[in-house]
């Protein structure tokens, strides 16, 4: 029980290291994808009319939390103009008035918002907020990453299709931007940053969700200066690493057993303890 409330204390420490590089983050140098779909219509001046109900809603997003369905946005066929209310077909402009429904009208979408450099994906099927050449759209992961993650990201098949984890929610419509853990999993940014506080391992595989190696070195130290007991100094055990997946068998502590392949802590006994032969 000490050695999880250890590494967790280390998972709490590295989250606000990672904290404190957040600003960094965002701008690009850390792994995090921009993921936000362009959801619904901010800064526009129409209503769309919901095919499915005949209602007129100023979003796809207050449409659902009213009705007891979804709106389809590829779909939407008409829409109305909240200052002439000349109901016409889907565009950017009012044919009346000349009114313009919003700095950014994606014409598959159905979307009328404020210029934030949106982008549509024909791979992803939606609008992603941009810029556009920031980006690019992984094939195999099926969604837009950013280009610093070109290469240098693990692929897992059409990962973004998945729910989040964390909160159960969908990741690829979702307004809320996307994190790239190493392993190749995405959380919502604002459940991953929530999940750090309490550990640091990914919770679909276990991999550590960000770079521990400075944590493992302290870890290291408090070993060093922990010694066991005699009767448990000659005890082995078998472990499994989660960050390499593999096996070996090492010296049991209290605080942590450590991976004898890549030197991670973050591992899990694989059989009971045993005394070396020589030593009974």
């Amino acid at each position: 029980m000490k050695s999880k409330s250890r590494r967790r204390e280390l998972g709490r420490q590295a989250a606000a290291r990672a904290g404190a590089l957040g600003a960094r983050g965002r701008a690009g140098s850390a792994p995090f994808s921009r993921l936000g779909a362009a959801a619904g219509r901010e800064g526009g001046a129409a209503q769309s009319q919901a095919p499915c109900c005949d209602k007129l809603y100023t979003c796809r997003l207050c449409h659902d939390n009213n009705e007891d369905h979804q709106l389809d946005r590829f779909k939407v066929k008409e829409v109305q103009c909240i200052n002439c209310e000349k109901i016409q077909h889907a565009q950017q402009t009012c044919e009346e008035c000349s009114t313009l429904f919003g700095e950014y009208y994606c014409s598959i979408c159905h979307l009328f918002d404020k210029d934030k450099k949106q982008y549509h994906c024909e791979n992803c099927g939606i609008c992603r907020i941009g810029p556009k050449e920031d980006f690019f759209h992984c094939l195999k992961c099926n969604l837009c990453l950013a280009m610093n993650l070109q290469g240098k990201h693990k692929c897992i098949e059409n990962v973004s299709r998945q729910n989040c984890p964390i909160c159960l929610e969908d990741i690829h419509t979702s307004r809320v931007v996307a994190h790239v853990l190493p392993c190749g999993h995405l959380l919502h940014r604002t459940c991953y940053e929530e999940m750090l506080k309490e550990g640091y391992r990914c919770p679909l595989c276990m991999h550590s969700a960000l770079d521990m190696t400075r944590y493992w070195r302290q870890l290291d130290d408090e070993v060093a200066q922990t010694p066991m007991p005699s009767e448990y100094q000659n005890m082995t055990v078998d472990i499994l690493c989660n960050d390499c997946n593999g096996r070996s068998t090492v010296q049991f502590h209290i605080l942590g057993m450590k991976c004898n392949i890549c030197d991670s802590y973050n591992t899990a006994q694989a059989g009971g303890c045993r005394i070396s032969l020589g030593q009974q």
